[in-house]
């Protein structure tokens, strides 16, 4: 039976989960290809730029990952290929990223002023840091000039991406995979929680974020996710923020940039930040969980 135009009817109701009328798989894949030339222009940026270009470029490419992983079960062995390559890539750039996360932490608890007293160890330690955010640049930047290589890479990857089968990927199946989405968070959150390692915040954030970044390549195409969207943002966010605080953590220990005792108080204040965030994240939950629970066709 033909549905009408403008007819708000759930995709479990359409026989063979074909795609309804104002569902296309089209704005899916022109928002991966949009993604990706994105990623190989930032990482063309030169200069002083070139941090921040890392940092969009490696954005974009976890959005592009994302939104075919909507696809994953349709999509075909090219899809798994590029994915893969775009991986590589962007596991490659992180040194420079965190590099650069690094700075953009110690730049927030600067802004902060919190405690006061330890302002002169944040100015000294944000110096060290800056510092070594040009040797990681410099040192990625001399095996790969202006990095080339990798964009020569994304760029065969983009060409390729398009031919992949698209209209397999119908409204059903994107609202099955973001289904199985929430599930994957819900117990990577339940685990992190239980067990307060860093390690699984850290594989609880990456889920998150993935089905944030899902949402947002979904865009106003599946109206009823609307709550879930926000929410799920609202937890990436946050979580995004701990995630800054274990990285500033990790640079204290042994093999430390920063002198002692620097680096213990830095350390105390990493662990602070985390904990904060954390007590957060709960008073969050108590909002997120019932919201994505009620949200239609998820």
């Amino acid at each position: 039976m033909a549905v009408p135009a403008g007819t708000a009817v759930p995709s479990g109701d359409i026989p063979g989960g074909l795609a309804l009328p104002w569902f296309d798989a089209a704005v899916l894949r022109a928002y991966a290809c949009d993604e990706l030339d994105r990623a190989i222009a930032h990482l063309g940026w030169r200069g002083g730029r070139v941090h921040e270009g890392v940092h969009q470029a490696r954005k974009s490419l976890r959005r592009t990952r994302a939104t075919l992983a909507l696809g994953a079960a349709v999509l075909g062995p090219g899809a798994a290929l590029i994915d893969r390559e775009i991986r590589r890539v962007n596991l490659k750039l992180s040194k420079m990223r965190d590099a650069q996360a690094l700075v953009e932490t110690l730049d927030r608890l600067i802004g902060k002023a919190k405690p006061p007293e330890a302002l002169p160890v944040l100015r000294r330690a944000r110096r060290t840091a800056a510092i070594a955010r040009v040797e990681s640049a410099r040192r990625e930047l001399a095996s790969d000039p202006g990095l080339a290589r990798k964009r020569a890479l994304l760029v065969t990857l983009r060409a390729a991406l398009p031919a992949l089968p698209w209209d397999a990927l119908t409204e059903t199946r994107v609202r099955d995979a973001l289904g199985a989405g929430l599930v994957e968070i819900d117990v990577a959150g339940a685990r992190a929680r239980a067990t307060g390692r860093d390690d699984d915040w850290h594989r609880w954030r990456r889920r998150v974020r993935r089905l944030s970044q899902q949402h947002r390549a979904v865009g106003s195409q599946i109206v009823d996710i609307n709550a879930a969207r926000k929410r799920v943002k609202t937890l990436a966010e946050l979580l995004g923020e701990g995630q800054d605080y274990a990285l500033l953590h990790d640079h204290c220990g042994k093999r430390s940039i920063f002198p002692d005792p620097d680096r213990q108080i830095l350390a105390a204040l990493a662990e602070l930040g985390a904990r904060r965030m954390r007590e957060r994240v709960e008073e969050a939950l108590a909002i997120t969980r019932p919201a994505i629970a009620a949200a239609p066709g998820q």
